[in-house]
């Protein structure tokens, strides 16, 4: 097992990966910047003490040094508040439920991300192109998941279908990632509720009606 000076090297090296990748391939993200909250610092705490728990004496041999520990759990919190806090909790758990070793930075991460396909959620791209194609009235359609509908939804549907798609996926990516995190964390999002038909229909005309109105438009227009 490796020992707490050269886990500390190793987690500020993903770090920087994971920065860098960040800023290539996704770009600017609003929920990478976001600031940790108290609640993001008590799921971070809860899940070493998930770790020290499951992990006990590998725990004990990585973090020999309190200052280096706290320190690591700095680092870990710079990368760790794009998720909610539920979410790092969640990751922490299956972590612990699929892994005989203490995790690295990088593999809490996709604890952390999960398997939204389990859930029946589309990958993002999909049900981008899914809320664009919609017709509508959008709450009418048969969607894959409702998580489709509701980042459809917090994006504006104008926005969507007026806007090129390197403007409006991230901004519909942003809102459903945040809901897929949602229903991984056992939300149950609402299904979208279809128009209702109006209480009264107007009856057809017969077709002497229409011929009268007919004339009479004929008339009024001097035909």
């Amino acid at each position: 097992m490796q020992d707490s000076k050269t886990l500390l090297s190793q987690v500020e090296q993903e770090i920087a990966a994971s920065s860098r990748t960040s800023q290539t391939a996704a770009g600017p993200d609003e929920r990478r910047r976001r600031e940790a909250t108290d609640e993001h610092i008590d799921a971070l705490n809860e899940a070493f003490a998930l770790f020290r728990i499951n992990y006990h004496n590998q725990y004990y041999k990585a973090y020999t040094d309190t200052q280096v520990l706290n320190q690591i759990k700095k680092l870990w919190l710079e990368s760790l508040t794009q998720f909610e806090p539920d979410t790092i909790r969640r990751g922490a758990r299956r972590v612990i439920e699929t892994s005989e070793f203490l995790p690295t930075l990088n593999r809490m991460i996709r604890a952390c991300q999960g398997d939204p396909e389990s859930y029946g959620l589309p990958d993002a791209h999909s049900a981008y192109v899914e809320a664009c194609r919609a017709p509508s009235p959008k709450a009418a359609q048969r969607w894959s998941h409702p998580a489709v509908y509701h980042a459809g939804v917090a994006s504006d549907w104008f926005f969507l279908v007026s806007s090129p798609e390197k403007v409006a996926f991230p901004v519909f990516e942003r809102h459903y990632r945040r809901l897929c995190e949602e229903v991984m964390n056992g939300a149950r999002l609402s299904r979208p509720q279809a128009p209702a038909l109006p209480e009264t229909t107007e009856t057809p005309l017969s077709a002497e009606e229409n011929h009268q109105r007919l004339e009479a438009l004929r008339r009024e227009l001097d035909l």
